[in-house]
């Protein structure tokens, strides 16, 4: 971070101890900052206050320094001559000779005594004249083109454009709606060739199969004749396009994006617990795109996590409660299905009745399942594993969100552990009642049509039909993840926030309100928990690494409250990168 210089008579000035901290004084727009040594001059203004246009530029990947926008005019102190010592003014500062040609921001650092201006008339009117070059063969389809209302060649052309062109000859058209991958669309006439998307694919994706070919205006983006974009990562490459050359396939003229409500929360496909953001209009959940945070994702998400919401609208989603009778599934209310599941459960052994819940339950979720769990009597609480391979950046091998909050919850270092004995008790007839929260058990956890015939008591709670359902003697409409509030502990220990971004569909509850509602229906006790606050507040009384937590002190970001020793392998390669000077962010 940059340090404002003030004098002071009295003692040693900020601006002399710059050099035994590692850093440098930098005049920016006539203020002088102090920044460490090596610090891009881009970020240096951005420190100061001054965001500087730019394209090519991205903190997170190289700097080839190629669209020219971000230029300054930089100074220098006079070099002296021989035999004299420098000049020093009153502010105890040398004087800055002004260059008389702007430099780029992104690919040139700060200096001792440096001096940066962000404005000016060199400075303006060479950025009108990158942006003139930029808009030369670029097609005037703003209406049409699916980045309208987040494209930066537009936002700057207002800023840093002329009213009209000068440009009278024929635009050079270029290939248009190239389908370059599953999930890709190219638009080549669009491109301002920023190679943001190169430099992705070949530096953090690590699969180099974009690249430009021919020369000046006839350059093109263009994929390897033998291969598609087809890493589970291409679709970041459309988050960091500035302008329409690359747009996602599921999202591509669905919704403009002034009408979309952004939602902070976390994705829920792995244990990373990739920060991303839920775009919604009205209660319907048009796209999903990464949030930075360096701690868990840095800028990015794979493809198979952002696009796996669309079930949320899907025709199959249980939007009441469904009573088993006549071997047929009929519409009933809350009311009479806690009744009736009261009253199975209700004075049975706690021996023969289990509950096998979810990892992809919430920190509260798994909280009250124990309470239920300890007000049944049962012994019998397993969640479900669901592993796959570790692709080495982001998606873990362990696909359960909230592992690690499991084990803290439940007090326990294997939360599956019981799973293979509640599978034996329901074959052989020792437990007679199941509630399965939140799992498909004859997709997921091996068990098969035939088991479950043979208990007293199925119920499920879950957001879609599944075989399990089929089974069940009573099934409970539950909330997906962009319809609940909560809090789940990724790999590395940190808890995070899920924030509620749409609204259940017609009957269907909270799984929290679900569990507590099961609970008082059994005990026969008054509701006293309204607010999913109120859980957690119990939760950190009951759990001492939640101690002093609330849901809003955990934040957008997450907090960590253990070290679980686990790296998440991209951070760990971006970390390496940023060490060796690649990249700034």
């Amino acid at each position: 971070m940059s340090e404002t210089i003030s004098a002071n008579p009295d003692q040693k000035l900020p601006k002399d101890l710059a050099a035994e901290k590692g850093m440098v004084n930098v005049q920016i727009d006539g203020t002088w900052h102090q920044f460490p040594k090596g610090t891009r001059m881009i970020e240096a203004a951005r420190q100061a206050g001054q965001i500087l246009p730019h394209y090519c530029y991205h903190p997170k990947l190289s700097s080839p320094g190629s669209c020219r926008m971000c230029l300054v005019q930089m100074g220098m102190p006079p070099r002296p001559a021989p035999g004299t010592d420098p000049a020093y003014g009153d502010d105890g500062y040398q004087q800055i000779n002004w260059m008389p040609r702007p430099v780029i921001a992104c690919a040139n650092t700060v200096a001792e005594n440096m001096g940066i201006r962000t404005t000016g008339d060199i400075v303006e009117s060479c950025r009108k004249g990158v942006m003139e070059f930029l808009l030369i063969n670029h097609p005037l389809d703003c209406p049409i083109c699916d980045q309208a209302g987040e494209c930066r060649l537009q936002e700057n052309s207002v800023s840093y454009g002329k009213g009209q062109s000068r440009f009278v000859d024929t635009k050079v058209k270029k290939p248009k709606n190239v389908d370059i991958g599953p999930r890709i669309r190219l638009d080549d006439e669009r491109c301002i060739m920023c190679s943001r998307c190169i430099r992705f694919m070949d530096e953090v994706a690590g699969d180099p199969v974009l690249g430009f070919t021919q020369r000046g205006t006839h350059t093109t983006l263009t994929v390897h004749p033998d291969r598609l974009l087809d890493s589970n990562y291409s679709l970041n490459t459309a988050d960091i396009c500035p302008v329409g050359a690359l747009t996602s396939n599921d999202f591509r003229f669905q919704m403009r994006v002034w009408f979309l409500k952004e939602t902070p929360t976390i994705d829920v496909n792995c244990g990373t617990g990739t920060n991303i953001t839920v775009w919604t209009r009205g209660n319907t959940v048009h796209r999903i795109t990464p949030r930075q945070n360096d701690d868990v994702n840095s800028c990015w998400m794979p493809d198979s996590h952002r696009l796996n919401f669309h079930f949320i609208d899907d025709k199959t989603r249980f939007t009441e409660p469904l009573v088993k009778e006549d071997a047929q599934h009929l519409p009933t209310d809350w009311k009479s299905s806690l009744d009736t599941l009261a009253a199975k459960l209700k004075g049975a052994d706690g021996s023969t009745t289990a509950i096998i819940a979810s990892g992809r339950m919430t920190n509260e979720e798994l909280f009250l399942t124990k309470q239920l769990a300890e007000t049944l009597g049962t012994q019998h609480l397993s969640l479900v594993p669901r592993t796959g391979e570790d692709d080495g950046m982001l998606v873990a091998a362990d696909r359960n969100p909230n592992t690690t909050g499991a084990k803290l919850i439940l007090g326990t270092e294997d939360p599956f552990a019981k799973l293979d004995s509640i599978r034996d008790g329901v074959r052989s007839g020792t437990i007679k009642n199941l509630l399965v929260l939140g799992e498909d058990i004859i997709t997921d956890a091996g068990f098969h049509f035939n088991d479950l015939a043979k208990l007293d008591l199925l119920v499920q709670s879950h957001t879609s039909a599944n075989p399990t359902a089929l089974a069940a003697n009573l099934v409970l409409p539950a909330a997906a993840f962009t319809e609940k509030r909560g809090s789940m502990v990724n790999l590395t220990g940190r808890i995070q926030r899920l924030n509620r971004a749409t609204e259940m569909p017609l009957d269907a509850r909270d799984d929290w309100e679900i569990i507590r509602d099961i609970t008082l229906a059994v005990t026969g006790a008054k509701k006293d928990t309204f607010l999913i606050e109120d859980v957690f507040k119990q939760l950190a009384a009951a759990v001492p690494e939640f101690a002093d937590l609330n849901l809003s002190r955990i934040g957008d970001t997450g907090k960590p409250i253990l070290d679980t020793g686990y790296q998440i392998p991209l951070l760990t390669n971006e970390r390496a990168r940023k060490a060796a000077g690649e990249i700034t962010g």
